[in-house]
């Protein structure tokens, strides 16, 4: 009887340190009783790194797994299970590789969501009627970005040294460096040009100066209180003068008006030149 208690004691235990142990590891993948798991798929060029039960992340935190990994001629193709049925991800969403740490480790699968926060008191599902222009939704694509690593860098610095070559950039180079000589060279001849028009238009610049020197003496002068009151006095005895010729003028015209004294004066000069006749016959 007690080696038979002892017995089912032993396989209990076994059973349970089995049972804690199985938790423990479904607990570290992220796996919830009774929560609602769905999937998306993302599509990358290169998957480097990424294998099947990889974690997946968002924020730094652990929301899924890779469920399946798939290849095609052109890309790679995942399968990610999500765990929380209530992560809401505003669209554009991409999926990135990351690794564990800065120093490297194990890759993961980081979402990240480019979208701007929703802003609208609802709840949303992503099972049934998502609203997939808005979140991520089950089912859905999403564009995947590779890690950054040494030799992607040295693809790309090769594409680009090819890409040069084709282009022949160094030599369109050489071009504008020619160009950009003759440039200066007509540049360096335009200012010989102008140092002999200024030359040229220095006499002239000269006789400007000096015009200027006296039109200031002038507006000097004018500006004399005494200058202006010699010319205030030529205009006051100018007008006077203007008057008195004016006047002349009138007594003049009143003169001619009066018929006799005319009629005499004609006489007086009709016998003046006949006086002047007998005398100097």
């Amino acid at each position: 009887m007690r080696r038979s208690l002892r017995d089912a004691f032993v396989g209990f235990s076994l059973l349970g340190g089995v049972i804690i142990f199985s938790g423990a590891m479904l607990w570290l993948r992220d796996f919830r009783l009774g929560s609602k798991s769905w999937e998306i798929s993302a599509n990358f060029k290169d998957a480097s790194g990424l294998a099947k039960m990889s974690p997946v992340t968002y924020r730094g935190i652990i929301v899924g797994s890779v469920q399946k990994i798939n290849f095609t001629p052109n890309t790679v193709q995942t399968k990610i299970k999500l765990n929380n049925n209530n992560l809401i991800l505003p669209k554009p969403v991409i999926a990135k590789i990351v690794t564990s740490s800065v120093l490297g480790g194990d890759a993961q699968l980081s979402l990240i969501s480019l979208g701007k926060p929703l802003q609208e008191k609802k709840v949303y599902t992503v099972n049934k009627n998502c609203p997939n222009k808005k979140i991520l939704c089950s089912g859905d694509k999403i564009k995947g970005v590779e890690m950054i690593s040494i030799s992607t860098l040295t693809e790309g610095l090769d594409s680009i040294i090819d890409q040069a070559d084709r282009q022949a950039i160094v030599k369109k180079l050489s071009e504008s460096i020619k160009q950009f000589d003759r440039t200066q060279a007509n540049l360096d001849e335009l200012v010989l040009l102008s140092k002999s028009e200024l030359l040229r238009a220095k006499p002239i610049i000269t006789e400007l100066t000096k015009a200027s020197y006296h039109l200031n003496n002038i507006l000097e002068s004018l500006d004399n209180p005494k200058t202006l009151k010699d010319i205030q006095e030529l205009a006051s005895t100018s007008s006077s003068l203007t008057k008195k010729i004016d006047q002349m003028s009138s007594d003049m015209g009143k003169i001619m008006e009066d018929k006799e004294l005319v009629d005499a004066l004609k006489r007086v000069t009709i016998g003046l030149s006949k006086l002047f006749d007998e005398i100097y016959p």
